[in-house]
């Protein structure tokens, strides 16, 4: 399976906005998410896509400031990040599971390499 290549990450400050890009997202039947990892923290999932975007789950730390979307044409995931605060500073993986079936769990998933992204007080 081709590998996961996470992009969009940096430095921003708080309150500034970031969208963060995965490709190849894998077959379209796929589901696909994004977690993170902060500093001394274990990994989180914080969004997670059906393969027709219909359905979507979100980590409380995101919901409202974060949307996961798909473009099955381009083969890609977004998730575009909102409203950042410091606690967000983490590095963010792209993740797919192959399966139709959406899962919470992140055994479940494959990871991309993760790209950072650091947002500043």
């Amino acid at each position: 399976q081709a590998p996961l290549v996470e992009s969009g990450g940096g430095l921003v400050e708080a309150g500034g906005s970031l969208r963060l890009s995965c490709a190849p997202s894998g077959r379209a039947s796929y589901t696909m998410g994004w977690f993170r990892q902060a500093p001394g923290k274990e990994r989180e999932l914080i969004a997670v896509i059906s393969w027709i975007g219909g359905s979507t789950f979100y980590a409380d730390s995101v919901k409202g400031r974060f949307t996961i979307s798909r473009d099955n044409i381009k083969n890609t995931v977004y998730l575009q990040m909102n409203s950042l605060q410091p606690d967000d500073t983490a590095v963010y993986y792209c993740a797919v599971r192959p399966s139709s079936v959406v899962s919470t769990q992140i055994s479940d998933y494959t990871w991309g390499q993760g790209t950072p992204v650091t947002v500043s007080s």
